[in-house]
Parts: structure tokens; C-alpha cells; sequence
């Protein structure tokens, strides 16, 4: 197709194959954390996430508060163990982290509107959440943060994985950075969740049923495609393979190659963590600068979350 007059060109990244090779990555607050008084913290990986251990979030103060915001600035993903956190206490401590926003695309828990759970069921074939993404990057503004509890899990399998887009960003070459400078990119409600899940078709994918609401159907939000964290100024890759459509003035069939391969960097496993479930755990992420994925190994068993997320700035 010819390009239209005034239209800026894409870039070109070629897709990583699996013998291709990356140069060694290391995100310094991995290697170097800071300590704390509230908590004790123990990095999971060199790229990203961290372990808490030696707290209890059912007795919040600002320190507290303060040092989890900053641990989640350094680490990106903070793993609770062994909390026995009630439905009030994680709306509460959602709450000191900011405004909690109901997610419209399920029935929140009973009393609770801020919780979704989400449950999978020995029947489904699907989960939620199995793709790289970012939660709801379709809403103008999205989370910054997730507040994930397990109440049951399998023994073994659905983990969930993270990828730092700190280092996906700064791992880009030099003149595809400069290439992707303000550029944005359309966030699609429609390609995070297709027809199967909108009001005019099937709710029935999953255990808990997820219906787009009419005036979701068609929501887009359009973004950069680098975006800058507010807290710690750096910039971070901000592509997901769940939701993002195509790049703003192309159609989606012209921004699928520059797309698919920006998605495929994101998810390079020198950026990544991997984080076991098991009852009594919570993660909490930062999604401006991180992407998740739900592993879908464990069919025939149950597993049942508790969600809440907290609404974030729009994105520069």
C-alpha cells in the first residue's frame, strides 16, 4: 500500500528468533536493593521482582505505604507470602495506594465492588490473563497498580510471569528508538477480548463469566508507544500483545509486523521473573513498566484469585 501523504513511516525490528542472542541486561536495583525498616525484601531475579517477607499488611501505617510504593518503584513486582488478607484489608491497602477502580467486565464480589474474583474452574479451557499484557491499557486511564491475592491454586502450575519494559525499551536499537519517538499505538478492546466475550456473544469462556459491557465494545485509548514513568522518569516500552491494535494513522494489517515484534522483545526472558502461586500470597505490580502473563498449565483444577487495581495517569 502506498503511503499517504504527511504519514510518518514505521520502523523496522526485525522479529528475535530463538537462536538470536541479547547482549547480558541488568536492572542495578536487583543486585543493589535497599533495605528497610518495615520489611525484609529478597530480589527474584536479575530483571525484576522482589520477595517481601517480615510484615503484616492488616496493620497499615505511612511508612509502611511509603516503603512499598518505593520497594515497587526499584522492583516492579513485590511478592507477599503467607498473608492472611481478608477482602477488607486488600481493598484497604488498595485504597492507600490510590483510587481503586471497579473492572466492568465481571460481577465484583458480593459487599465487595472494588474485588473481582477470578476463578478457573476444572472445566476451562481458557484463563484469563493468558497473553503478555498490561491490565485494561484500553482505558484512558489505565491501573498502575495490581493487587492479586491467591485464596486456592494447584500444587503445581499457573504461575505468573513479568517482563521489565525498562530494559525492553533501553535494549532497542538506537535508531528504532529514535524511530519510535512519538509514536503511539491504539489500545483495542476488541482484539484484548474478541467476540466471545462481548455483550452480543458468549460469556460462558471461563468459570467466571466475562461480558463487555455495550459501551466498551468498540473503547479505544490511544497511547505511546515509550512511555515515561511518573515516579522514576525513565522510559518504558508500553506494546502488548493482549490489547494493542495498531499504530495511530495505520491500519492494523500495515502495524502488524512493527507490532508483533515489538511484543516478541518485550517478552525476551532476560527480562523476565516467574512467580509460584500458593494460598496466602500477594503480588502487587506497577503496569506502567511491567508486563504479566498467566501460565495455562494446570486444567482440571481450580484456582481462584482476588483482584483489585488502581487507577493510574494517562500515559506520556
Amino acid at each position: 500500500m502506498p503511503e499517504q501523504p504527511g504519514r510518518r513511516p514505521l520502523p523496522h525490528l526485525r522479529h528475535p528468533q530463538s537462536h538470536d542472542m541479547i547482549a547480558a541486561v541488568l536492572h542495578t536495583p536487583q543486585f543493589q536493593p535497599a533495605r528497610y525498616q518495615c520489611f525484609d525484601l529478597k530480589p527474584l531475579s536479575g530483571a525484576l521482582g522482589a520477595e517481601i517477607t517480615g510484615t503484616r499488611l492488616d496493620q497499615l501505617d505511612e511508612r509502611l505505604v511509603s516503603e512499598i510504593e518505593a520497594a515497587l518503584a526499584d522492583h516492579l513486582v513485590l511478592a507477599f507470602r503467607d498473608i492472611d488478607l481478608s477482602p477488607e484489608s486488600q481493598v484497604a491497602l488498595a485504597r492507600r495506594l490510590g483510587n481503586v477502580i471497579e473492572w466492568p467486565y465481571a460481577t465484583p464480589m458480593a459487599d465487595y465492588p472494588e474485588l473481582t474474583e477470578l476463578v478457573s474452574g476444572p472445566r476451562d479451557v481458557n484463563n484469563f490473563g493468558g497473553s503478555w499484557h498490561t491490565d485494561s491499557s484500553t482505558f484512558e486511564n489505565p491501573p498502575k497498580y495490581t493487587l492479586l491475592y491467591c485464596v486456592d491454586c494447584p500444587s503445581v502450575g499457573g504461575d505468573t510471569s513479568f517482563a521489565n519494559q525498562y530494559l525492553a525499551w533501553d535494549t532497542l536499537p538506537e535508531d528504532v528508538k529514535t524511530d519510535l519517538e512519538g509514536l503511539r499505538l491504539v489500545h483495542s478492546t476488541k482484539r484484548g477480548f474478541g467476540d466471545h466475550s462481548r455483550a452480543t456473544g458468549s460469556a460462558s469462556a471461563t468459570t467466571t463469566p466475562v461480558s463487555v459491557p455495550t459501551q466498551h465494545e468498540n473503547l479505544v485509548s490511544v497511547h505511546p508507544v515509550a512511555r515515561t514513568h511518573p515516579v522514576t522518569g525513565k522510559k518504558a516500552l508500553y506494546v502488548n500483545s493482549g490489547f494493542s491494535s495498531q499504530f495511530e494513522g495505520w491500519s492494523e494489517e500495515e502495524s502488524q509486523p512493527l507490532r508483533d515484534a515489538l511484543g516478541a522483545h518485550g517478552a525476551i526472558p532476560e527480562f523476565t521473573c516467574r512467580v509460584t502461586w500458593r494460598p496466602g500470597t500477594l503480588l502487587i505490580w506497577d503496569n506502567r513498566c511491567a508486563l504479566h502473563y498467566a501460565h495455562n498449565d494446570y486444567r482440571g483444577q481450580n484456582r481462584t484469585m482476588r483482584r483489585a487495581v488502581v487507577e493510574g495517569e494517562r500515559p506520556i
